[in-house]
């Protein structure tokens, strides 16, 4: 057996994955172990869990891959400041500190923990491509990888081929997919590189009255994708700050203040820049399809994650088949590094799988009934003990009567989204639920939507959605047969829309009729998917909502006291850990606990 660790560090969302042979055995980001949310830290907790896994220590690991060239990026850096010198001086001084620190001895790093290892170093988009098309089902592929920068290059185009995968095309700092979005992130008072999401999930309030704007002032866009931005509304280059006097004239002013109220306007240019942005993915999409000629695309990189786009790009119908990598972020360029490492060290056969090779997503921590009992009895508490069909049939039950219950099973996901295992459930026939789960368990905005998880066979009666979504990538709508006739409400504008009853699942059916959905098969997750079964029989909805268990500028929980912490600080009213069952009115409060919320910052 020969193990091969890939590594992603210093910029955000660090992460290790390790391989065993060619099949992912672990990964996790370090954050889940720091606590500390987007930890852009050397994931040494990451790299001891991977090889806690198969029991190793990490001397006996052969090969290391690092995600990106770490000289190649200071280059960039040293270049754009003589480009824009002297602008930036304070930007570029605070880059070399920071260079002179962790990140210009990666090198030493490695080789002090791994000792006589082969370590590999790959291009930033590189590791992106190789994320996306070594662990896909498909033999034949073209990659996309779109996100705000690596060294140079912020998107690409590559093919994949068996085990070997051709760059294609470029696009090159500063012109940027993701940056521009990074921008509007920015100027709607969200923080770069957490809230883009929150981009994505404003849109719907929104009207696109921007578009044209964006288009004819700040980029422009060609047919194959490709866009230049106008620099003369960026600060980004040379500067901690994204944007402008100029870029706020264009668009009526300030950006808003982080936490201040929200007004039509934010919606509006949320909105807009979505639109650009799905335009720019299925111009892309549409090139890479005429110039390689592949039926299949993967895709990764952090634009991956906008599952409004990928949904829209899959309806297209550009493509016979969509594969997006479910740590599409920096987090993923782990697994990459590691491919990278293991396929350009020695002649391997890459192993394609029918589904995936990603088991999941399912690469994290997890802890056996006798670890549970033991945390629980040492916290002197009160339990029950099932068997997991009697647990799925009780919390299905407690749901159904509107409860919320913290969901802790099996291990943890790789990647940004709760697929089932460590995720906070409840019904999503409540028209309330949106309103609970947002300001009473995740202490966070309103107008934040929620994910339904759907038995995959059951996925096409209620979404429009012609492909699985099992990584919860893909937006698709409820279906006309579910909505609700009544038009009344429907030319309210902004956050007025929120509490507007849509469809017979209202707690997961956003402003516009969507729904990120995670399509649940009994092959990838047998218990969440027997819970969902027996909420159908109850309720016949085969439907759950499914967010990560944690609270606002939190990591999603990794141990047993992380899910115990975060149960009693919010007003969950269950917690299930593993096939153990605590209610919260039997629970003690935490002591010395008033000031909690202060732990972590706000995203």
């Amino acid at each position: 057996m020969k193990y091969t660790l890939g590594i992603s560090a210093h910029y955000h969302d660090s992460a290790a994955c390790l391989l065993a042979d060619s099949e992912i055995v672990a990964a996790a980001q370090e954050e889940r172990f720091s606590r500390i949310k987007h930890d852009p830290s050397f994931p040494q907790k990451a790299i001891e869990y991977c090889c806690s896994v198969v029991g190793i220590h990490p001397n006996e690991i052969e090969n290391v891959g690092y995600y990106e060239k770490p000289k190649l990026k200071f280059d960039r850096i040293l270049r754009t400041f003589e480009h824009y010198a002297p602008l930036g001086f304070d930007c570029f001084y605070q880059a070399v500190e920071n260079w002179i620190g962790e990140k210009s001895k990666v090198h030493e790093k490695l080789v002090s923990i791994f000792g006589s290892a082969d370590v590999h170093y790959n291009e930033h988009h590189e590791s992106h491509a190789m994320s996306a098309f070594y662990p896909s089902p498909f033999e034949d592929a073209a990659i996309l990888t779109i996100d705000g920068v690596g060294e140079w290059a912020t998107s690409t185009l590559s093919h994949g081929q068996g085990r070997k995968i051709d760059m294609i095309k470029e696009l090159r700092f500063p012109h940027s997919v993701g940056l521009l979005y990074s921008a509007f992130t920015a100027f709607t008072g969200f923080r770069v590189n957490s809230g883009e999401y929150k981009v994505m999930g404003l849109a719907p309030y929104g009207r696109p009255k921007y578009v044209d704007k964006i288009l004819n002032e700040l980029i422009e866009l060609k047919e194959d994708g490709s866009l230049r931005l106008n620099l003369d509304y960026f600060t980004f280059p040379y500067k901690q700050r994204m944007t402008n006097e100029k870029f706020a004239e264009l668009f009526d002013g300030p950006m808003r203040k982080p936490e201040s109220e929200l007004t039509q306007r934010e919606m509006d240019l949320a909105k807009s820049v979505q639109v650009v942005v799905e335009r720019i993915v299925m111009r892309m999409a549409r090139y890479a399809r005429e110039v390689t000629g592949s039926s299949n695309l993967c895709l990764a990189g952090g634009v991956a994650l906008n599952c409004v786009a990928n949904g829209k790009l899959s309806k297209a119908g550009i493509f016979d088949n969509i594969w997006i990598q479910p740590a599409s972020g920096d987090a993923g360029g782990a697994l990459g590094a590691a491919y990278g490492a293991y396929f350009k060290n020695e002649v391997h056969e890459r192993s394609i799988q029918v589904s995936d090779s990603m088991n999941g997503s399912y690469l994290g921590p997890q802890f056996s009934d006798s670890e549970v009992q033991t945390f629980l009895d040492q916290k002197d508490v009160m339990y029950r003990r099932m068997s997991e069909s009697a647990i799925s049939a009780l919390v299905a039950e407690l749901i159904a009567g509107g409860n919320v219950v913290g969901w802790f099973q099996g291990r943890m996901e790789y990647g940004p989204r709760a697929l089932g295992n460590r995720s906070i459930l409840a019904d999503p026939r409540s028209p309330e639920m949106q309103k609970v789960l947002n300001l009473k368990i995740k202490y966070r905005e309103s107008f934040r939507p929620f994910a339904p998880a759907v038995l995959v066979h059951k996925q096409e009666e209620w979404f429009g959605l012609n492909a699985e979504s099992p990584y919860m990538l893909l937006v698709g709508e409820v279906l006309e047969k579910h909505r609700l006739q009544s038009e009344d409400g429907e030319n309210l504008f902004g956050i007025e829309k929120l509490n507007k009853v849509r469809s017979s699942i209202p707690a997961v059916t956003h402003v516009d009729h969507s729904a990120r959905v995670q399509s649940v098969d009994q092959i990838r997750n047998p218990s969440f998917f027997r819970l969902i079964s027996e909420f159908e029989k109850i309720t016949g909805v085969p439907i759950l909502i499914n967010t990560s268990f944690n609270v606002r500028g939190e990591p999603p929980v990794c141990s047993l006291d992380d899910a115990y912490t975060c149960f009693l600080r919010t007003e969950m009213d269950y917690l299930a850990l593993g096939n153990f069952l605590l209610d919260k009115k039997q629970m003690r409060k935490l002591d010395n606990d008033k000031e909690w919320r202060k732990e972590f910052t706000l995203d």
